[in-house]
């Protein structure tokens, strides 16, 4: 196993402590080796389908991103509920966001902020499960798993669980999220992160110092290579071992070599931080075909010292984001990958203690790339950021908006547990000021 530790652990008030992580060696659940997973996988491959090659990298804010401090900071609302932290203008005419993003204000025409998001479950579970899979299920804040497939297994289901150029995943998870799974489209549709391996003596671990060394990593693979080499134990493995093989070593050390990448753009995404260089990772990942990538930087349940905490956690999602969008518009990138920046819910319009409580009738939302129309403003809140002034966009019209980027049918039906052909997207319809 080679677990990669992401440094971001989030801790909600509910108590649930999210690590962020990759760990590639293996996929879905535990209990499934790699090779068994990529024996189902063929198994289940569709064919004879037409997709597109766009690709979503979906930065989850966990613990509920205040929207007011982000992208709607209200600066003509009294004290009690405009911005904490101030705001900061845009390169769009009259847009202001929180002032702890003021790279991202100068990116802000690569950029979309929807300020009327909405939905009606301010819990973590809950809401968390509402904006990954476009339906409500309360039964998510008290731990239950989720009742419906998050959007990276829908699209690993249709377009096939690798993809067929590379072998790589389709759906690759930076972090755990509840509800970023596939529920009961099967264990062959999650995502590319999880433990396990294709032999006993195969283990790998990497800890979290180890991937500040990307150095050590790629020594760590050539080890491994060497090993097996040494005992012979490639002879024997079958076909599907053989290519989980070669997918741990010579596909994990091309897509983590960030060496190969041009010295000033590597320079770039590690001076932004741990999370710029995660967002390389996911950038990387969407190049060699990967369609779906979740990115999970926790750390937002703020209830309380909110300033100083916008004050450590903005400037790091400002400085890796901001770099994000500069590349991927150098690169002729931004109609390929969508950037969706979310999390489960906003936070309460009035202060409350030198915070704000949960609050899912505005709901933190902004996107980039994707081939969708930018540098605009979608939708209105209300005077005191409270609701929406416009008409609300739910979590299943953020749905539409990812198929319609992902080259998935609106209509895209599978069969349930009972046997049902159930919609996918149900009544959700694509934001019509980014279509």
């Amino acid at each position: 196993m080679l677990n990669l530790w992401h440094p971001r652990t989030g801790s909600t008030c509910d108590g649930a402590t999210r690590r962020d992580f990759l760990r590639v060696g293996a996929l879905g659940l535990s209990s499934f080796m790699l090779s068994d997973l990529l024996r189902l996988r063929a198994s289940e491959s569709p064919s004879g389908k037409t997709t597109k090659n766009t690709s979503v990298v979906w930065l989850w804010l966990g613990g509920g991103p205040t929207h007011v401090e982000t992208f709607d900071p209200k600066m003509s609302a009294p004290a009690e509920y405009r911005s904490m932290i101030g705001s900061v203008k845009t390169n769009l005419p009259g847009v202001e966001i929180g002032s702890v993003f003021p790279r991202m204000a100068a990116n802000a025409d690569k950029m979309a902020f929807v300020r009327s998001f909405a939905h009606t479950d301010s819990g973590h579970g809950g809401g968390t499960h509402y904006v990954m899979t476009g339906y409500d299920f309360p039964p998510a804040d008290n731990g239950q798993a989720p009742n419906k497939p998050g959007l990276g297994s829908i699209l690993s289901r249709y377009r096939g669980a690798n993809n067929p150029a590379t072998g790589l995943p389709t759906y690759v998870r930076v972090g755990g999220i509840l509800g970023d799974g596939p529920a009961w489209l099967g264990p062959s549709y999650a995502p590319f992160d999880s433990s396990g391996n294709a032999r006993n003596n195969m283990n790998l671990k990497l800890s979290r110092s180890g991937l500040e060394d990307r150095k050590a990593l790629l020594r760590s693979f050539d080890s491994l290579s060497r090993e097996i080499d040494r005992t012979g134990q490639m002879n024997g493995l079958d076909q599907f071992e053989s290519q989980a093989f070669d997918l741990i070593t010579s596909r994990a050390r091309e897509t983590f070599d960030i060496n190969r990448e041009d010295p000033h753009t590597r320079d770039r995404y590690h001076e932004a931080g741990e999370l710029g260089k995660q967002m390389l990772m996911a950038r990387r990942l969407c190049e060699a075909g990967v369609g779906f990538v979740t990115l999970h930087f926790g750390g937002w349940d703020m209830h309380g010292d909110l300033i100083n905490q916008m004050k450590s956690l903005g400037p790091k999602v400002d400085n890796a984001v901001a770099t994000f969008l500069e590349d991927c518009d150098d690169r002729g990138l931004n109609k390929d990958i969508l950037l969706v920046i979310s999390g489960e819910f906003g936070r309460t319009p009035r202060i409350n203690g030198g915070g704000r409580d949960h609050w899912a009738p505005l709901t933190t939302l902004a996107l980039a790339g994707g081939g969708l129309k930018m540098g605009q403003v979608v939708g209105e809140s209300t005077s005191k950021v409270e609701v929406p002034k416009t008409s609300p966009i739910s979590p299943q019209d953020l749905m539409a908006t990812v198929f319609h980027v992902l080259g998935l049918p609106q209509d895209l039906h599978y069969t349930d547990p009972t046997g049902r052909p159930t919609p996918m997207v149900n009544g959700g319809k694509s934001i019509a000021e980014l279509i």
